[in-house]
């Protein structure tokens, strides 16, 4: 890391406004004038609107608007939000119904935006709401990830959104056919809920015939880009700007209805308008994740080396396309398909269907955790069906070091690796030969004892292309602008300490500016792992032109050769001068000399390819077998993240990673009635991972720099959470295995625990 980041451990300097109260996230800095925006939701998950009077809303105290989708419509705003979408396996398109700002004929999910109210006060918009005379037609809400008996949209009969086919079918069926054994299971990923710290939110404004959009999201230029169109307006009426962000985790990262809601009233009243989530709207609304039953097949031959693994996967989409969801529950998802294992005979078949909930997207890994999940899940199952260690089935199936580069079944090609160095840093660090002591001690008080292991990796998503800008100022500061936009990770910290690093300005000096579309011509924004890899290549590329154009002007100011001039991270130097200018300087004398083109600097660098990081994760728990109450004792994760920046984020990352992974495997379930009613609407009622939840993390890095980048980086981001769902699932069933049980799914709950135990145990 000399060349590319002195790899230290410094703390974050956002962190003192955000533990301060001095944090600027968007309910903080909305304008003082601003009007209060309050949506009417749909009651009911499906039903046909037969009345709709707005009349007594409209003439309530305090009320500047009351609008449905024909309004929306009459103000020319008659398109719905986008999404991606993918083909089916006969090449054809996959269904792509119109996701409306406002419910239009019928309401699709409970809490679908009906109407919007604005208002003078919070409570003025919601008391109006109350006014709305809603009636409706109910219709059979559906459910099941099956074809349903009423079409939610013409475009998908049956409800089928994707019929989908990725792999080597011919060859995984002669593999399986010829595998000496095989082993099937039936995995379900369950439905969890993002639950960030700071709900969604905006607040829009007209003036000088713009529409500026303030959100709290996870990139500026795609909802830029979706908001003209929707608004029909040209990319330069629309500035989208970002301000400080409590989480996001790939849930903010589309532009949802309520912000062209806001975005259309401030345009309509010529007033600021505002909306701010609060929690039970937020599970109502934002969009949901995971949500995924499979059939699993793994085929191997005596020697118990994979020669097959076949996935169906039936997979929940929502009521709508969300912005990512197809393309989570498909392709991405066979990204990392056959994991770390050498095995070219795979296959994915994935239905995907519409149903009466909210829409399913991204949630911290988008398809790489629900992968690895499925994938680890089998392993475990394949080696307690043969009898086989299943560290050693892991070990005996990693692809080897010499076989990189390594291209994937699905087309990856994975530029370094050493898994089983990894493994053995994990088993050393987790204490693995000690492991039965430890079972034999627990078993003594009454408790069940289990060790589990994941070994995941997971690919880099997202654009690989980026920006970096630096404008050196007139008073020796400097700012750097980016096109990522961090939702807590930390960025701030760690993209000044590499530009400082790489160019010798101090870090104090240097301040990050992001999530601005007016400032920042074209970004990626966060997600997929991809922010610190792709912003600190556009760094490198940015400096390096820094120092090229410092170079000439030395050059031409010291009367010397280019050549005669060089700069060693820290401060140029000059042949034959004991004169050692560092960037601030040479900035200055550019600025005394009239070079103005000098005091800024912009470059786009792209990613040559992506990189893989990968590691072992290793969970040990207790399982009481009165109460089926599940502790983790232990926690050991090794990673190969590459080259790091900052340790001390990469460690923190990975905590938080972790304790989201965890709760979904003990506890956290979104849970619909019948009728598509949300049943855990609150935190009365959902569960979340506390502090006390969660057991020290062993964090430790084996590096193996990749080669797909010039800084020898692998993202990290949601490293944690791919690796803890399999790890704390596979510990859990270890444990019950020593009670007869063989098969269970997430969340491990204790009341779902005891049941499992008492199915297990024969009568007394």
């Amino acid at each position: 890391m000399e060349k590319f980041g002195k790899s230290q451990s410094v703390t974050r300097v956002e962190d003192i406004r955000f533990l301060t109260g001095d944090g600027r996230y968007v309910d903080d800095i909305t304008p003082e004038n601003a009007l209060h925006l309050y949506v009417f939701r749909s009651s009911v998950a499906h039903a046909r609107i037969t009345t709709l009077d707005l009349t007594a809303a409209r003439e309530a105290d305090g009320v500047y608007l009351v609008a449905a989708s024909e309004d929306l419509h009459e103000f020319g705003i008659t398109g719905g939000l986008g999404s991606v979408t993918v083909k089916n396996r006969d090449g054809s398109p996959a269904a792509k119904p119109k996701h409306p700002i406002l419910a239009e004929d019928r309401v699709l999910w409970v809490g679908q935006p009906i109407a919007l109210v604005v208002a003078e006060t919070p409570e003025a918009a919601k008391d109006a709401a109350e006014l709305i005379e809603f009636d409706y037609e109910e219709l059979p809400a559906q459910m099941a990830l099956a074809h349903g008996d009423t079409d939610l949209h013409a475009e998908a009969p049956g409800n089928l959104a994707i019929d989908y086919l990725l792999g080597r079918e011919a060859e995984t069926k002669a593999a399986f056919a010829e595998a000496e054994h095989v082993v099937r299971a039936d995995v379900v990923d369950n439905r969890v809920m993002v639950a960030s710290l700071e709900p969604r939110g905006c607040y829009a404004e007209w003036a000088d015939n713009r529409i500026h959009l303030s959100f709290n999201g996870q990139g500026v230029w795609g909802p830029k880009s979706e908001l003209a169109k929707l608004m029909g307006l040209e990319q330069d009426q629309v500035r989208v700007t970002t301000p400080d962000v409590g989480g996001g985790f790939g849930m903010k990262a589309k532009l949802y209805p309520e912000y062209v809601m806001a975005a259309y009233a401030a345009r309509f009243l010529d007033r600021p308008v505002r909306w701010m989530s609060d929690r039970t709207e937020a599970m109502l609304s934002d969009n949901g994740a995971r949500d995924l039953r499979h059939e699993v097949a793994l085929a191997l031959d005596a020697d118990h080396k994979l020669t097959g693994y076949h996935v169906k996967t039936k997979s929940n989409l929502g009521a709508f396309n969300s912005n990512f969801g197809q393309l989570i529950q498909t392709y991405l998802f066979g990204r990392v398909l056959m994991g770390v294992y050498d095995c070219q005979n795979a296959l994915l078949e994935v239905e995907s269907y519409y149903t009466n909930t909210t829409p399913t997207d991204a949630y911290r890994g988008a398809g790489r955790p629900e992968a690895i999940y499925l994938l680890e899940r089998a392993m475990d199952y394949a080696a307690r069906e043969l009898g086989v260690d299943g560290w050693e089935l892991r070990r005996k199936n990693f692809i080897k070091p010499k076989d990189f580069p390594y291209k994937s079944v699905t087309d990856e090609l994975y530029d370094v690796g050493d898994f089983e160095r990894l493994l053995d840093r994990a088993s050393e660090l987790a204490d693995r030969p000690g492991f039965a002591a430890r079972q034999a001690e627990a078993a003594e008080r009454g408790r069940l004892r289990g060790l589990g292991l994941c070994y995941y990796i997971e690919s880099i998503l997202g654009d690989p292309s980026e920006g970096a800008k630096v404008e050196f100022l007139e008073d020796g500061t400097v700012n750097i602008y980016v096109g990522t936009q961090s939702n807590g990770q930390g960025h701030e910290t760690v993209y000044a300490k590499f530009l400082s690093d790489q160019s010798g300005i101090p870090m104090e000096d240097i301040r990050v500016i992001q999530g601005d579309s007016d400032l920042i011509a074209q970004g990626g924004g966060t997600g997929g792992s991809r922010s610190v890899t792709t912003q600190s290549n556009a760094t490198l590329a940015v400096v390096g032109s820094m120092v090229e154009k410092f170079t000439g002007f030395l050059s031409d100011k010291m009367n010397v050769d280019a050549a005669d001039v060089s700069f060693d991270d820290e401060s140029f130097r000059i042949k034959g001068s004991n004169a050692a200018p560092t960037m601030q300087d040479v900035a200055e004398m550019a600025r005394e000399a009239g070079r103005d083109d000098l005091l800024v600097h912009e470059e786009r660098a792209q990613l040559p390819g992506r990189s893989y990081p990968n590691g072992a994760h290793v969970a040990e728990v207790e399982v009481d077998p009165d109460t089926g109450n599940v502790e983790v004792i232990a926690y050991t994760v090794v990673d190969d993240f590459g080259n790091l920046i900052n340790p001390m984020l990469a460690q923190g990352q990975v905590h938080g990673g972790v304790a989201q992974g965890l709760g979904q495997a003990l506890i956290e379930n979104v849970t619909y009635d019948e009728d598509g009613q949300l049943l855990t609407a609150s935190f009365m009622d959902y569960a979340m991972p506390r502090a006390r939840s969660m057991p020290f993390v062993g964090f430790a890095t084996e590096p193996v720099p990749s080669t797909a980048n010039p800084m020898g980086m692998k993202g990290c981001g949601e490293a944690g959470t791919v690796g803890s769902m399999a790890a704390v699932s596979n510990a859990v069933m270890d444990a019950l295995a020593q009670a007869g049980v063989t098969r269970g799914d997430m969340p491990f709950t204790p009341h779902r625990v005891w049941e499992m135990l008492g199915e297990a145990q024969p009568a007394e």
